[in-house]
Formats: C-alpha cells, structure tokens, sequence
C-alpha cells in the first residue's frame, strides 16, 4: 500500500499549487497595501517558478490576473509587456538562428574548424569548445549542444578504438578471427594442449589504465561541449535569455537611459568575458580529466598516427556528407553578417552610428532598436529563395512551373520557435513594471540604505555568489527575471550604479554549471557523458567560483568606461535616490 508520504510526493505539484496562495494570504490581508499585494505576486511566482508546479511559461501569466484585480497595475498596462522591444530583438534573432539551423550552416562551420584544429587530446577540447561556443553566441544553447554532443562522441569512439577494430571496420581483417581473439583475449592468450595460459599482468593493468583514461576523456569532452554553450551565450545580446532580461527590465525601470544597453555595448563587455571563461574552463577540465601530462595532452606523445587519422576520417565523413555549399547556406552566411554589422554600427557609442544619423525623431533621437534590425533581416528570408531562380517542374503536377522554396517557412519557424521564453521574458518585464507601479521598489530600497557602509565590491560579489547558487535550482530567466528589479531598488538606494549591480548578475545568472537539472545543455552533456551527479558537481563548482571571480574583474576594470559606472547616472534619479544628488561626486564606486 501507498504511504502518506508517496501520496503527497505524487500530488506535490497540485499542493503546491493550492495550498501557496492560502498560506500567504495573510500578507496582503494583514498589510492592505499595494506594495504587500505586489509582493504576494512575486513570492507566489518566485516559489512556483523555483518548484516548477506549473510551467515555467504558465508561471509567467500570472502578473495578466494578479495586477489588474489588485490595482496595482491595468491590464492593458500588464499585457504590453509581454511584446515589447526587447521581446521583439529575442524573435528577430531567433528567426535568423533558426534559418542558420534550418540550413545546416552551423554543421558546416563546426567540422570546418574542427578539421583545422586537429584531434590532439587537449586540442580536440579546445576545438569543440570553441566551435560550440561560437555557436552559442547566436543561436539557442540547446541547439549548440545537441549538435555538437553527438559529434563529439563520434570523434572520441574512432579515437579509443583498437588498431585492431579498426582493421575490422575498414576491412583489412577477418571479423570471425577477430571475434574469436577478442572473447578469447578476455580470459587466455593460447590453446597449447589444452593449457591455459593467462594473459600477462602487465597487459590487463594497461588496457584497464587504458579504458578509465577513455572513460575520463569521454566525462570531460561531455562537460566541455555543454559548458561552453552556457558560456558563449553569454557574449551577445541575444545569446542567452537572460542578457535580454536585464535589457528590457533596464529600458523599463529607467525610460530615460538613452539605450545604455545595446547590443555594441554588451559585446565590448561581455565578449572578454566569454573568453576569458571558456580559456579557464578548458585548463580547469584538462586539469580534471585529462591532468598534468601536457606533453601527452598535445598529442606530443601518447597517441598514435593512427589514432589521429581514425578521429580526423570521422570529422572528414560528416564533412563530405553536407557537399558543397548551397546557394540558401551563401545567402543566410550574408545575411547573418550584414545583420551582426548593422547591429554593431546602429550605436556603437564612440562615434554616431547609422541609428542616430538617420530615422531620428525632432530631438534627434534614433527611433530604431536592435529589435527592428532584427525583424528586418528576419523578414528578408521569409522573401529569398532558397535555390537559384528557373524554369523548375513541379514534380507531383507535370507541366506545370514551381518556384523555389523560401530560406525560412512558418512551419520550420513555428517547430522550433521557443515561445515558452517569449512569455517568460514578458513575465519578467511585468513583475519589474509591477514593482514599480505599486512602490514596493521604493519600499526595498529605503529598507536597503544601510548597505551604502559597505564596500561596493564587497555586495557584487555576495550576490553574483547567491545568484550563481539560485540558478542551478531554478530558470536561468526566472532567476534573472526575480533578482534584477530587486537590485535596481538597492543600487538607487545606496547610489550605485544600477548596472554595476545588475550587469554582474545578470551573468551570474548563466552560471550553471554543477547540477544536470540547472540548464538543457547540462541535461544532454549527462545523458551523453556517462556522467555522475558529483562529477558535475565537482567540475561545476570550481567553474562557478572561476566565473563569479572573472565577472568581477570584467565589472570593476573595462567594465567601468563602457557603461561610465563611476558617476551615478542621471537617468537613475528617483524619489529613493534624490539624495544621491548632494554626494554624486563620492558615489558609486567611491569605496572601491
């Protein structure tokens, strides 16, 4: 018979679900003000997005009912948020990263790269980790990993195979002999009289020394694909869900800040960050899995001719198999860069970009985003054939002309759209706007000024560790999504920066690295892998640590000109903050 406990462990969601909003009734009922009912929204969604009793997406919705029936907000208000800019930069970059996809432009450029680097131990690494990463800076993480895990593991089972089966592979050998050599070689070496004679002791230690090195290299290569697919999502804007967070949630509690965060500017920051990391990580797990020997790491000892040959032919077959490159992989190649230029070139900041040239209101104010750049290109493949424009028979009605198919469809779009994000990232944006409208942000802060004693590094670092700690449990967006208006009240408070506070811990929110369940990529690096949870753990932790410590030397060195965080910002002023005016020449990093 089912125990109590089994019961309520099946119908845990359902509880959750139900018994939540009675037990934290007492909030809003016992303080009947708009800041308590705001509240009572955010730690309802905080617990649901941290247990998942609903989906994540689900979750989202919430702020469409709660701030409208408690008058925090209108609904009309509430609902735009859930398209608003930086939504619309997360679709348009999105149908161009799925274009890439739909085309296998993103296959080609990794085998084209893995094939130059080579299939040395510690270089293979490196290749993979660079490849996924790259790839990770424009299209979805999950897609990078799941691409790049299977080939990975193909790479490293041609890599551990015997001379032997390879010879049964290719054909040089008989494969019944070989059968009967290998079951044999398990047990004895030679029949001779029906004497059985052991395999030496030396032998059987070195092929299990053998097997643990492979199975070790196998563990590090799963953990090297996944890890730099959270890592390189980190580099662009629209890399990871989260960056886009902090974007919309910025442009939303500071109407004023003239675009502080655009995509040029999130590069110049975040682009030395990523590689900063991911040359860390691949020495943390050399270091791990592959250790000390760097001579045999480089493959300038330890591995054979053969070997290397048996890992490149792998690369080399997958590579032939996508032919030569097709007029729809050209066209998405040039569309792809002209976006990333004109990205670049709308506002780079250090001199007047195309945006602030041209399209520009009567202040002379740029009326377009990153966001209508993104649509545009999005929309232009929707209009480019794939082939070459002819005279081309539609097979299935002879006699009849068929025009080429387009480089995107709505149906490819519509599969592999994530919508789930779109709503999550609107959640976000209504719980920031929601905290705004109602006071509670002006209530956190006034709570929060006694933090101005302490040192502003000092309060970067506590909360980059307790974000990078909360994301492995939960949503790297929810995470993002819960923590950054919260932040925005405490830096206002105490006369910080905003986005010296909120900047770092937007990236420590993409710090997930030590649990399966944390991100995608970690759940496909561990089916792969043949991974533990404490291997991950164990490589996760010391990554966790290397990239809070990065990220705050990013924040406090070149961070510091991108973004003028040495002066409190003008946009930034606020009823909270009025004060900050009378000491503006100490504020924000004066305790550095």
């Amino acid at each position: 018979m089912a125990t109590c406990w089994q019961v309520l462990w099946a119908y845990r969601s359902y509880l959750t679900v139900f018994i939540l909003p009675i037990l934290l009734l007492p909030l809003p009922i016992l303080i009947p003000a708009k800041e308590a009912y705001c509240a009572y929204a955010i730690i309802l969604m905080a617990v649901f997005w941290c247990t998942e009793a609903l989906p994540l997406a689900v979750t989202a919705l919430f702020p469409i009912i709660l701030f409208p029936m408690m008058g925090i907000m209108k609904a009309s208000e509430v609902c735009v948020q859930y398209f608003n800019d930086t939504n619309v930069l997360f679709l348009g970059g999105l149908l161009v990263a799925i274009a890439v996809e739909h085309r296998n432009l993103h296959k080609r450029i990794a085998l084209r790269v893995l094939l130059t680097i080579g299939v040395r131990p510690a270089l293979l690494m490196l290749g993979f980790m660079l490849v996924t990463a790259f790839l990770s800076m424009w299209i979805s993480n999950t897609a990078s990993t799941a691409m790049m895990m299977p080939i990975s593991h193909a790479v490293l089972q041609q890599l551990h195979k015997s001379p032997r089966d390879r010879d049964i592979e290719e054909g040089r050998s008989n494969p019944t002999f070989e059968f009967q050599e290998t079951s044999a070689e398990k047990k004895v070496t030679k029949h001779d009289n029906r004497q059985i004679h052991p395999l030496p002791p030396g032998s059987l230690e070195s092929k299990t020394n053998r097997i643990q090195k492979n199975y070790k290299f196998s563990q590090g290569m799963s953990l090297c694909v996944c890890y730099s697919a959270s890592i390189g999502g980190l580099a662009t804007l629209t890399g990871t869900a989260p960056n886009l967070v902090l974007q919309g949630q910025v442009n939303s509690l500071f109407p004023n800040n003239v675009n502080v965060v655009n995509f040029a500017s999130w590069f110049g920051f975040a682009f030395p960050v990523m590689v900063i990391l991911l040359l860390l990580t691949w020495i943390w797990l050399q270091i791990l899995f592959l250790g000390f020997n760097f001579r045999r790491n480089f493959g300038i000892e330890g591995q054979t001719q053969e070997q290397e040959r048996a890992g490149i032919q792998v690369i080399q077959r997958e590579h032939r198999q996508l032919g030569p490159m097709t007029f729809a992989e050209k066209v998405v190649t040039f569309l792809f860069l002209v976006l990333v230029l004109l990205w670049f070139t709308r506002k780079p900041g250090f001199y007047r970009g195309w945006g602030e040239l041209i399209f520009t209101d009567a202040d002379g104010t740029s009326m377009v985003s990153d966001g209508t750049v993104a649509i545009f290109i999005g929309i232009i493949m929707f209009l480019m054939p794939s082939e070459i424009p002819g005279l081309t028979q539609d097979p299935e009605r002879p006699g009849k002309l068929k025009g080429p198919p387009t480089l995107l469809n709505w149906k490819t779009v519509n599969e592999k759209m994530p919508w789930n994000i779109v709503f999550l990232l609107g959640g976000g944006f209504a719980l920031a706007e929601g905290c705004e409208a109602s006071g509670l942000s002006y209530w956190l802060g006034s709570k929060l000024t006694p933090l101005k004693s302490v040192s502003p590094s000092t309060i970067v670092f506590i909360l980059c560790i307790t974000v990078a700690a909360f994301t492995e449990c939960t949503s790297n967006v929810a995470t993002a999504s819960l923590f950054l208006p919260i932040l925005a009240s405490m830096a206002q408070a105490i006369c910080l920066h905003p986005l010296y506070v909120m900047l770092p811990c937007t990236l420590s929110a993409s710090l997930a690295f030590m649990l399966p369940v944390a991100t995608p990529p970690n759940a496909i690096g561990f089916s792969f892998g043949g991974l533990r949870v404490a291997d991950m753990a164990r490589a996760g932790f010391m990554l966790n640590i290397i990239g809070v410590l990065v990220i705050m030397l990013a924040i406090n060195s070149w961070g510091i000109p991108i973004f003028n965080l040495h002066t409190f910002p003008s946009w930034a002023y606020t009823n909270s903050s009025t004060h900050c005016l009378a000491s503006q020449p100490n504020t924000t990093l004066s305790n550095l």
